[in-house]
């Protein structure tokens, strides 16, 4: 089994930034392919960016390109979003995905709310 628990989130103006974490417990962080997904109010979960378990490959929407970054502390067993340029189509909750190729391991975290003010 594995927990996620996000953090990070807030009320933050547009042009500004914020940084999420997603603490990875409970197996080897190295396993899971690791995502941001977000929803917003009415809306379907849509992918975020991802970092692959191999590697550093990473895949971003192409909505946060060149705004956002995923990196990761495998010291800390942590997934980071870090978010610049922030605008309001970007205030939805984010939620911390871990995923495990070729088997049914498919977790979430409880997510944490962005709202970025006009």
């Amino acid at each position: 089994q594995v927990q996620l628990v996000e953090s990070g989130g807030g009320l933050v103006q547009a042009g500004g930034s914020l940084r999420l974490s997603c603490v990875v417990s409970g197996r080897t962080f190295s396993n899971y392919d690791m995502r941001w997904y977000r929803q917003a109010p009415g809306k379907e979960r849509e992918f975020v960016a991802m970092f692959r378990r191999s590697g550093s490959w990473t895949d971003y929407a192409d909505s946060v390109k060149d705004r956002f970054t995923i990196s990761r502390d495998r010291t800390k067993n942590t997934v980071y979003l870090q978010m610049n340029s922030l605008s309001p189509e970007d205030t939805a909750i984010y939620y911390c995905n871990a995923n495990r190729p070729h088997t049914n391991e498919n977790y979430w975290g409880q997510g944490t709310q962005v709202t970025v003010s006009s």
